[in-house]
């Protein structure tokens, strides 16, 4: 636990001040006030991802990377030293102001925030390893950390050419240059930050009014009880599922405040971007950029325009950079863009192999065969697998398909009956509803695994019904107001606010407090005091055996599938491969190919 703490310690340091560095530069140019701390943080985590990227097309990313990092950091602690100590002056007076307006809620929640910074490094110092860490995320982070990039690595195991961006994230965070065990603590540490955005629910008990993000913090905290077993794990499935719901929730308060500026909007969509390269199936959020590029193109702000592209440019290169370089695809592994003939290149017949295998198996069969299978055959058994209250939530998700399409027709058609003329569509959650839907829907009729699929049920559900039921108690409040004096129709309006503020907390109330008791109950009977309390729990270690090319030793199981991180190079069986050069840096080639091994 104490390692966890002193890497997240070094993270915060790093992430906020590169955040602060490049968005400090970005609103010179784009005038805009950043308005929440976190924005420094997940800007400067998503910053450290791609430079760690584009560092291991060069170089291993070890301790070179961390010494550079810290250089740059420091220059721009240096150089905006002014600002920074004049926006924590700013801060400061303002915790003030608070403190004096209400007393000992400021100290509550520094103690609060104190208390889940300790039991986010509490659980992220032991649990549950995620099957696939077995498989490939730890030789993944390993080959980043000691090799950098690795032309056709994916011919070795086709699980490498997944090259999530995350793994690039662990490496540099991970410390194994320091001779001990290689850390994994960066998924811990992302859990912890949207934690930190979802404490914002508080202010939900000092107001009436519902909003449609409260909704989305909810499925976000309830996600956060489900993994904090399993964030000991560095697997890209927690870093895309917790980075798609700060998008979505930052994205829903911009619309709730009723935000006009274009950058903050723009920035979510490079974040959109960076959601990508940790996992490829997040690729339509993409599509929130409609709203942005509407009011640029609109305005005719094409320098603006050109930043933001420029920024997601950049922030998508290093990722498809490394996918031609590892399979010789530019996005493994859909054969649809082949623009690469490269000797290291996947064979296309297992490139295709393998993304009907990914498909197949969300939909809870493995025989490949079956690829073709009807919608009406497998959906039966595949929705009856889906167990508690996922399927609940799924149920929501998938209603609210025909509820969105009917309140869209309704807004088409230019309701006019007064009570209910806030009833049809609102113009500002349109594009987030119709992107969560589209979303949904894709991952549903492709490969829906629940385990990375969860989020778009959750936030499907969530921004779909979460904005009907509050505007259907905005517009019935509205309805009891008309008519009568102004006195009679405010202390209606208030009546009416306080009634579904009430019931409202009661539900979430009672949600939380019972998965918090069942949480403690787990948290208390699994633990254990000798455990874990300096040093994370490290990769768990597999029996394997080892064979050899062109004397070259690699190492497969005995049993199974998984290799770990310590039996390195490895892959689940023996490869099928030949060596381009003398040495594995040189890279792989597909032995099958008729290239003569060297």
């Amino acid at each position: 636990m104490l390692s966890v703490i002193l890497i997240w310690i070094y993270i915060i340091t790093t992430a906020f001040l590169l955040g602060y560095g490049i968005l400090t530069g970005l609103t010179c140019l784009c005038p805009y006030r950043i308005k929440r701390w976190d924005a420094y943080l997940m800007c400067g985590l998503a910053a450290v991802t791609v430079y760690a990227q584009f560092f291991s097309i060069f170089a291993p990313v070890g301790l070179m990377a961390n010494l550079i990092l810290a250089l740059v950091c420091l220059v721009i602690a240096i150089l905006l030293r002014k600002k920074l100590r004049a926006d924590w002056q700013c801060i400061s007076e303002r915790l003030r102001y608070e403190k004096s307006a209400a007393g000992k809620q400021p100290a509550a929640g520094a103690v609060f925030g104190i208390f889940l910074f300790l039991l986010y490094a509490y659980g992220t110092s032991r649990g549950i390893l995620h099957y696939d860490t077995g498989l490939y995320h730890a030789q993944s982070i390993r080959w980043i950390e000691e090799f950098g990039v690795v032309k056709g690595l994916g011919n070795l195991h086709c699980r490498l050419a997944y090259n999530s961006s995350s793994f690039a994230l662990s490496a540099l965070y991970s410390m194994a240059f320091l001779g001990g065990q290689s850390y994994h603590c960066a998924a811990g540490f992302m859990a912890l930050l949207v934690a930190g955005v979802c404490m914002e629910l508080v202010s939900f008990v000092k107001r009436r009014q519902l909003k449609t993000s409260d909704f989305a913090r909810i499925m976000a905290i309830y996600y956060l009880f489900i993994i904090f077993d399993e964030m000991v794990s560095p697997a890209s499935d927690y870093f895309m599922v917790l980075t798609a719901f700060y998008l979505v929730i930052r994205w829903l308060d911009l619309l709730e405040e009723k935000e006009e500026t274009v950058f903050p909007y723009a920035m979510l969509c490079v974040l959109g971007v960076f959601l990508l390269t940790l996992k490829l199936s997040a690729a339509l959020i993409i599509l929130l950029a409609i709203k942005p590029a509407f009011v640029l193109i609109r305005e005719k702000r094409f320098k603006e325009m050109a930043i933001y592209l420029g920024l997601g440019i950049l922030t998508a290169a290093p990722y498809l950079i490394r996918n031609v370089l590892i399979s010789g695809w530019l996005v493994y592994p859909f054969t649809g863009i082949d623009l690469f003939h490269v000797d290291w290149k996947i064979p296309e017949g297992i490139a295709a192999y393998d993304a009907k295998e990914i498909q197949v198996w969300g939909r809870g069969y493995t025989d490949v065969l079956l690829y073709d299978m009807p919608v009406k055959d497998w959906f039966p058994a595949w929705f009856q697998s889906i167990g508690g209250l996922d399927k609940w939530f799924l149920i929501l998700a998938m209603a609210a398909v025909p509820v969105f399409a009917g309140r869209l027709v309704f807004g088409l058609l230019h309701i006019r009956n007064k009570c209910y003329e806030k009833g049809g569509l609102p113009e500002r959650h349109l594009l987030t509803e119709a992107v969560m839907i589209v979303c949904f829907l894709i991952w549903l009729f492709s490969s829906p695994l629940i385990r990375y699929g969860c989020v778009y049920v959750y936030l499907t559900a969530a921004v779909v019904w979460g904005d009907v039921l509050t505007e259907f108690l905005d517009a019935h409040m509205e309805c009891a107001g008309t008519g009568g004096s102004e006195r009679i129709r405010k202390t209606q309006e208030k009546h009416y606010a306080g009634y579904a503020a009430a019931i409202c907390k009661l539900l979430i109330g009672l949600f939380l407090i019972y998965k918090t008791a069942a949480f403690g109950r787990e948290l208390i009977f699994s633990y254990n005091h000798t455990d874990y309390w300096v040093h994370q729990k490290d990769y768990e270690k597999y029996e394997t055996e080892h064979y050899k090319i062109s004397d070259v030793m690699f190492f497969c199981p005995v049993e199974g599938d998984q290799t770990g991180y310590d039996s390195f190079p490895s892959s689940p069986v023996r490869a099928q491969i030949g060596l381009r050069g003398d040495t594995i840096r040189d890279g792989f080639y597909f032995r099958e190919s008729g290239r003569p091994d060297v």
